[in-house]
């Protein structure tokens, strides 16, 4: 076992043991469910007119526009979404910046009453809100951190959010629809190709979680397959009836 020598190394182990993955959902969050939703939304939309015994010219004419209407309505989703949320928490802000400049010394003593709550002795917190308070941009952070739950100097972007989602989904929604532009006239080769993604899509998110890779990539793969089957069969049934 490796003893740790000095208080550099003490540091140093700490510091290498105590990072953590990024959270904040910035990026991650529309760009993970966009290539999920890109991938099981196509190949389901896919198989479900397959399924009705077309030809592959209108299976490939779905799929791609599957992917454009799908690629645009999640950006335009992501992006109001996303913008909708930062304006109210800018209105929140705004209201806590008006209150620090009015009021600044019950600001003052809210903050000390906050601290107290979490069990720091009275004085030593009266200090320390008087100290955070002398800088009000500093202030506003603190207040908005400890009464918002928020970080303002880090609010999702409705640009970010939007891109990733358009290009994710896009990427996702390509896959089932590639083998048919490589040459493919039958399914398998786009039902195999889409299902080997969903499972490395699922294996990829476990990178940023706390689940395995192989069972992350099963999961995703029985759902994608299972809403895959049911369109199958419903554009079969559609199909015969239709016909």
């Amino acid at each position: 076992m490796a003893i740790i020598e000095t208080e550099a190394t003490l540091h140093e182990a700490h510091r290498d043991n105590h990072t953590h993955r990024d959270v904040n959902g910035g990026w991650l969050r529309p760009a993970v469910f966009g290539a999920m939703d890109g991938l099981v939304s196509n190949l389901a939309l896919m198989t479900g007119v397959a399924g009705g015994s077309v030809s592959h010219q209108t299976i490939i004419i779905t799929g791609l526009a599957g992917l454009a209407a799908g690629a645009f309505s999640m950006a335009a989703g992501e992006y109001t979404s996303v913008a909708s949320q930062r304006e109210l928490v800018e209105a929140e802000l705004d209201v806590e910046r008006r209150e620090l400049r009015k009021h600044p010394k019950d600001e003052e003593r809210e903050l000390a009453a906050l601290y107290e709550a979490r069990g720091v002795d009275p004085e030593l917190a009266r200090e320390v809100a008087q100290q955070l308070s002398r800088d009000p941009e500093q202030a506003l952070e603190i207040h908005a951190r400890e009464e918002l739950g928020i970080d303002p100097g880090d609010l999702p972007s409705p640009t970010v959010a939007a891109v990733s989602s358009f290009g994710s989904f896009a990427l996702g929604a390509l896959l089932p629809v590639l083998p048919y532009l490589l040459g493919a006239t039958a399914l398998w080769p786009a039902l195999l190709l889409a299902l080997i993604g969903l499972f490395a899509c699922g294996a990829i998110v476990a990178k940023v979680t706390a689940r395995s890779w192989w069972f992350s990539g099963l999961r995703q793969l029985a759902l994608g397959g299972a809403a895959a089957g049911v369109t199958y069969v419903l554009g079969s049934l559609f199909g015969t009836a239709v016909g």
